[in-house]
């Protein structure tokens, strides 16, 4: 991973900021329907209105988890009309196995498929941000996790699916859904928040990248909210460790 190194470029939630990119009125629009996505982007430290921004997520013939997620979230964030002066964040997520492209499972047999193919392996999970600024300025980031599933048993995948928890997850599993714990935490590195369905330092850099610092320091409310050992957030904001 290549890292990036930004100036700091301060700026506070509840007044006018000039950014690069605009009149910014310290408002951020969320469009995505996701209590996850809302639950993380709560840390960023503005107030956040949630505006759901569907499109049609099937994958092009030949489209790769990258491509789809990138023009998804460009979508959704075009797909939103928001107030004069604010920021729009979207995002979109996808889990990659092998060549084959894992959205949300449409119904429990789909489910139990996904999960049964992904156990005891490992997969990609790929999430792109866009972020649409004031003047109309699109800025999109993506993030590639490597992620390795426990070999959980049938059982297992059972009782999670009669929780219903695997049907509104690309890949049909939640990183954080403790019960089921799938995946293999031991073998874990990447970006958690990723796998969750929102790179936090993608957005913090491509902030940064339209002149909005956050209002608060968002690895370390990452880290002390999801009680993980993130030990990638220096390489992705091109901080020293």
């Amino acid at each position: 991973m290549k890292a990036e190194t930004h100036g700091s470029r301060a700026s506070t939630a509840g007044a006018a900021t000039e950014t690069e990119a605009g009149r910014w009125n310290g408002r951020l629009i969320l469009a995505s329907a996701s209590p996850r996505r809302r639950q993380l982007v709560g840390l960023i430290g503005w107030p956040v209105d949630v505006r759901p921004a569907s499109a049609d997520e099937t994958a092009r013939p030949g489209e790769t988890g990258r491509e789809l997620t990138r023009r998804l979230a460009r979508l959704k964030a075009l797909a939103v009309a928001p107030p004069e002066g604010a920021l729009v964040l979207s995002a979109d997520t996808t889990v990659v196995d092998g060549d084959d492209l894992l959205g949300k499972p449409a119904d429990r047999p789909a489910a139990r498929e996904m999960l049964e193919r992904l156990r005891g392996r490992e997969h990609r999970a790929v999430t792109s941000i866009a972020v649409r600024a004031p003047d109309g300025t699109l800025r999109v980031d993506t993030c590639e996790s490597s992620v390795p599933m426990r070999a959980y048993g049938d059982d297992e995948i059972e009782r999670y699916l009669a929780g219903g928890g695997a049907f509104d997850k690309a890949g049909g599993y939640g990183i954080q859904d403790g019960r089921f714990e799938p995946v293999d935490m031991r073998s874990f590195h990447d970006c958690f928040a990723n796998v969750m369905g929102l790179p936090l330092c993608h957005v913090v850099r491509t902030l940064r990248r339209l002149g909005v610092e956050p209002a608060t320091d968002v690895p370390a409310a990452c880290i002390a909210h999801l009680g993980y050992d993130c030990r990638v957030y220096a390489a992705i904001l091109g901080e020293a460790v």
